[in-house]
């Protein structure tokens, strides 16, 4: 199969397309606490501000980095099938096995205490148990239907319009925090890292299928324009139906007479004698 020929390409094009590029600073997720979470952190079980809208909401707004997933195939090794050459078969899809997110802390340090409900809610670590400070403490890890939820990434532009991405992670949960250092060198803000686990991901076109933009018709032109030859492009002999034929050069439409549809003086040599070809007629200024 042959490839596709050159095509030109314009100042156009080439604002549309490479001038034009997603940027990595324009983005919001999404964090789905489970309902059996959030009845567990709104009471005593729970620690800190407990889960409600407001910090669920500021949470995805403090969210400063995230990684967008990565995927690979998983692939079966076939050599010697045919004579040098080596197959590779793909036969099963793989995700990666963690998706981190990085948070700004606030003064109430409600991200904290969020993510580390959720840890406890999974390993049944009860905030108004006292026996959790005993050094023989126990616990039982409760089912993952309970822990288990949704996040989601959409990555939008600037203009807030046009096409989005919406990452969608199923059976996630935090897996880990990162640890924080606190120091007395200059002040920073204080950040926390939450890494998820996950099963799957998909990627949502909230818009559907979006057939692409066909090449833009030009308007048409004006009745004037159309009559206009030079609008066109278009050098005729004649200025119009019934008028006399005028000689002009094909590439510019110059008219060679001398405007009246006679044949152009003869050119001249700096003493006023008019110059000669090789046959001894008079050249003709154009």
């Amino acid at each position: 199969m042959a490839t596709a020929k050159p095509t030109r390409k314009t100042v156009a094009d080439l604002k549309t397309n490479i001038l034009n590029p997603a940027l990595t600073s324009t983005y919001e997720c999404h964090f789905v606490f489970p309902k059996t979470i959030r009845d567990w952190a709104n009471t005593t079980t729970g620690i800190g501000n407990g889960i409600t809208f407001d910090n669920v909401g500021n949470v995805s707004i403090a969210c400063r980095e995230a990684s967008l997933p990565g995927t690979s195939l998983a692939t079966h090794e076939m050599l010697n099938d045919f004579t040098g050459i080596r197959e590779r078969h793909a036969y099963r899809r793989q995700y990666d096995d963690t998706a981190s997110f990085t948070f700004y802390v606030d003064v109430n340090y409600d991200t904290i205490f969020l993510f580390e409900n959720w840890i406890n809610f999974i390993v049944n670590q009860d905030g108004s148990d006292r026996s959790i400070k005993n050094s023989n403490y126990s616990y039982t890890v409760n089912f993952p239907d309970e822990y288990k939820s949704r996040i989601f990434i959409r990555k939008f532009e600037r203009d807030y319009a046009g096409r989005n991405l919406e990452y969608s992670f199923y059976d996630a949960y935090p897996l880990s925090i990162n640890p924080m250092r606190v120091y007395y060198d200059a002040s920073e803000v204080l950040q926390c890292t939450v890494n998820f686990c996950f099963s799957r991901y998909t990627i949502n076109a909230p818009d559907g299928y979006t057939k692409p933009p066909s090449a833009p018709t030009p308007p048409p032109l004006p009745e004037e324009q159309k009559k206009s030859s030079k609008i066109n492009d278009s050098f005729g002999g004649t200025a119009g139906p019934g008028t006399p034929f005028v000689e002009r050069d094909t590439a510019t439409g110059t008219d060679l007479t001398n405007g009246r549809g006679e044949p152009a003086e003869p050119l001249l040599l700096p003493d006023g004698s008019p110059v000669r070809d090789a046959n001894g007629n008079f050249r003709k200024m154009f």
